[in-house]
């Protein structure tokens, strides 16, 4: 047994070699036991406070809505010819998507209005969403085309005066201004882009409004609007 030869030391386990390997292991257990023992703490925590999950939700849905905005802003904030008012290099633009046969719409176009009065710096650009049916269609054709004619905002704020845009109320707002018909292929092109993005910003209706990095679902009012604005100004988000 003396002049037996030795064991070869090309084993994973021999040597510096299963000393390091052996080490890992230990590691990796003890990190696994770390991670189980974080995710029951974890666990118990969320158990025990529910309410923080819609709160954690909120800021997940706000990141992932500033960076939609930050990928499209470009598209988004170009306006179609004149559909826009305010500073022409605005600090801060808010953008609205909308439709003529909306209540909520129009009861908004105030405080834009006010918005625009009282800041300026500010620039808004519209964006014709049409969602409400053949009516809204309509209405949002004409409206292009007055934008095209260089007649948008008398035209907008005549046809929302006029309560919903019934052809009748359409072809009277149309006959005021001397609006001519905007190219089908034209209207067509704008609205799919509209809708495109609508879509693409995950938008549930309208109103929908983009300030900076953010997106506001519906009617959220002159005050939410105004402080949206002052934290874009700031550089801010609520996206963090």
């Amino acid at each position: 047994m003396a002049n037996e030869a030795p064991p070869r030391g090309g084993g994973l386990l021999s040597g510096w070699k299963g000393a390091l390997l052996a080490a890992g292991i230990g590691i990796l257990i003890g990190g696994g036991a770390m991670m189980a023992a974080s995710g029951h703490f974890v666990r118990s925590y969320l158990l025990e406070h529910p309410e923080v999950l819609p709160e954690a939700i909120d800021r997940l849905h706000a990141r992932e809505a500033s960076q939609l905005v930050v990928a499209n802003r470009a598209a988004i904030e170009t306006p179609f010819a004149g559909a826009w008012a305010g500073a022409k290099d605005g600090d801060v633009t808010l953008v609205e998507f909308f439709d003529y046969a909306c209540t909520f719409c129009r009861r908004s176009n105030a405080d834009v209005d006010r918005l625009l009065k009282e800041d300026p710096k500010l620039k808004v650009v519209w964006r014709e969403w049409p969602v409400l049916g053949p009516d809204s269609e309509a209405a949002a054709r004409a409206s292009l085309a007055a934008a095209q004619a260089g007649k948008f905002r008398p035209f907008h704020d005549s046809l929302y005066a006029a309560g919903r845009p019934t052809p009748e109320a359409l072809q009277k707002a149309q006959a005021a201004f001397g609006i001519a018909p905007l190219s089908p292929e034209a209207a067509k092109a704008e609205l799919g882009k509209n809708y495109q993005l609508a879509s693409t910003l995950r938008a549930s209706g309208t109103p929908a409004f983009v300030v900076g990095d953010r997106i506001f679902q519906g009617a959220v009012g002159y005050d939410a609007l105004k402080a949206a604005i002052a934290e874009a100004r700031r550089g801010g988000s609520s996206a963090g």
